[in-house]
């Protein structure tokens, strides 16, 4: 019961990063002011927030661990660069031609954990 909860919330929380991650690249690219709306800089930190709690849950309910379990480990390292890259498209790049590749690059990144994810192997297109 409690992993069928958390299974599930960690897929909403999922799709609504995605969700949102998209609308603000696509705020950002045409340079709109919905980007700098209050609840645009307030609700996507609240949503991460309950996918990683969400996520910590599975790991610990399915004892699999980051830095013991290699997809697990994928999944963190790949966390870390679409957080780093979503930044740069979002808020740290110079350049509006950067910050849409660093957008790209996220996108690319996101599908790339998904992968791991489904097919809990850090190599998931061999």
């Amino acid at each position: 019961m409690a992993y069928s909860l958390l299974k599930h919330v960690h897929l909403a929380t999922i799709a609504i990063t995605l969700t949102l991650f998209l609308l603000r690249g696509a705020w950002m690219m045409a340079d709109s002011p919905r980007l700098r709306a209050r609840w645009v800089r307030i609700v996507p930190h609240v949503n991460d927030t309950l996918l990683l709690i969400s996520g910590f849950g599975l790991a610990i309910t399915l004892g699999q661990y980051p830095l013991v379990d290699g997809w697990l480990t994928a999944k963190l390292f790949a966390l870390i660069a679409y957080i780093v890259l979503g930044t740069v498209a979002l808020k740290r790049g110079k350049t509006r031609r950067r910050r849409i590749a660093a957008w790209i690059a996220a996108l690319l990144v996101f599908g790339y954990i998904v992968a791991v994810a489904v097919a809990h192997d850090p190599l998931p297109f061999l």
